[in-house]
């Protein structure tokens, strides 16, 4: 029988939720950094899946499952991406 492509047995779909978080969070803070206006769009949504997917990780690595550092590194920079990529958009629409 051949062996489990598993690392470990105890892998849940649960410990992809921090790097995920991490990802889209990154991607969310780029849309700020850099100006292009075909990033806010994507920004946005991508900060907000980062906050959510990033709260739900810290939910379940406070359990035991999945690392804390991921989900809460992807949390915050969801929510600066996301929050800052609203703070433009918004004072763009005042001027």
């Amino acid at each position: 029988m051949p062996e489990p492509t598993m690392p470990v047995r105890t892998d849940t779909p649960a410990d992809a939720l921090g790097p995920t978080a991490l990802v889209l969070g990154a991607l969310s803070a780029a849309g700020v950094c850099v100006p292009a206006l075909f990033l806010f769009p994507w920004a946005v949504i991508a900060g907000a899946l980062a906050v959510t997917l990033g709260a739900a990780g810290i939910r379940y690595a406070l359990r035991g499952t999945g690392r804390l550092w991921t989900a809460v590194t992807g949390t915050v920079l969801g929510a600066v991406g996301f929050l800052g990529t609203v703070a433009l958009i918004w004072a763009l629409g005042a001027s």
